[in-house]
This record gives structure tokens, sequence and C-alpha cells, in this order.
């Protein structure tokens, strides 16, 4: 009986092992991936400031010549051939300017050579009476800020073919006796063709602007 037994389990003991000997073993789990670089969480938007507008940009302040006062431009006209310019005369400095009658005037070509022109006041032949040029002289002391304008007319008439048209592009006005001279260079010339004559005003004054 014993040996019987011992048979038996003997044998269930093989069955067992080949039981699991049958049995599929499951593969080895795979390696897990190496360290990656960790992920940042995206950064909060930094608040946009609004541009501070840049400050207008200041006109250049021109010195005041000596004699504390200035030539301009003051505007001007143009029909069929006449032409009327007027220029400005400011009071950039400190002190009253006085001025009486007419300025002493000369004429430049772009060189600042002088120009051959007949100069006179009023109209000087150009012609008939305009106004401003044909003005009476009087005296005036311009304040600080204050100005005065003078008018000058031509004609841009060619009446000789043979004689070259004449241009001026600068201006040279002694504004009373005594004081320095002062020059502007024109943004038009004094087209004066070759009628070689050209009439100006007395100063007039006028509140600056």
């Amino acid at each position: 009986m014993i040996a019987k037994r011992w048979v038996r389990a003997l044998v269930g003991g093989v069955i067992a092992v080949g039981a699991l000997a049958g049995c599929e073993v499951p593969p080895p789990p795979e390696a897990a991936p190496g360290p990656t670089a960790p992920v940042r969480a995206p950064s909060a938007p930094r608040p946009v400031r609004p541009s501070q507008p840049e400050p207008p940009a200041q006109p250049e302040r021109q010195p005041c010549p000596e004699g504390g006062v200035r030539l301009r431009e003051a505007g001007g006209d143009a029909a069929m051939g006449l032409r009327l310019a007027s220029l400005a005369l400011v009071n950039c400095g400190t002190e009253p300017y006085v001025l009486e009658g007419y300025p002493e005037l000369r004429v430049l070509d772009k060189q600042g050579a002088p120009v051959e022109v007949s100069l006179g006041t009023g109209t000087n032949g150009v012609t008939t009476q305009v106004a401003g040029v044909e003005a009476a002289p009087r005296k005036m002391t311009l304040r600080p800020g204050a100005e005065a304008t003078f008018s000058m007319v031509w004609r841009n008439t060619v009446t000789d073919v043979t004689v070259p048209a004449v241009e001026g592009w600068e201006l040279e006005v002694l504004p009373r006796p005594g004081a320095p001279r002062l020059r502007l260079r024109l943004s038009q010339p004094v087209d004066l063709g070759n009628t070689g004559r050209l009439g100006y005003g007395p100063w007039i004054e006028r509140d600056a602007r």
C-alpha cells in the first residue's frame, strides 16, 4: 500500500512539472525609456505697455542776426508777366526798432554777384499804381516781435531776344542807414526777363503772424 501511494505521488509530481513546463512564460517587460528633459509650462505673457508717443519735433530756432532784425519772404503774385512780391523785416531782438522811408535794395544772382537792373521807388515805370508800392513813406517803431514789409514789382518780359534774360536769386537789404546789411535767399527768383527794371515801396508796419 505504501509503495502504491509513493508511486501515485511521484507520477502526480511529474505531471504537475510537465504541466508547468508546457505553460508559456510571459516575456519580461520592456525597459522603461530613459529620462527626458522636463517640459516647462508656458510662461505667462508679459503685459504690453503702450508705447509713449515721441514729442513733436520743435522747429529749429534761427539766431537773431546782428542788428536785431531778420528778413523773410512774405508772399507774392504773378499775372500775365507782371510780378509782385513782398519781404518782411522781423524785429527778433529785445529793443524797439525804428524805420523810416524806404530800404536800400540790391538784387544778386545765384553766385551772389549783383544783377544789372534799374531800381527805383514806387512802380518805377514798370506798371501803373500798385497798392503798397506807391504808399507814402512814414516813420514807425517796431516793438519786439513786430514786423514791417515792403513790396517789389517787375515784369517777366523778353523784349529783345538778343539780350539774355536776368534772374535774381538773392536780395541784399539795408533796412535803415547805418544798420547791418541783410541777405535773403529766395525760393522763387526775381525773373526780370530782359526788361532790367524793378520798383519797390516803403516800409509798411504790420503785426507779426
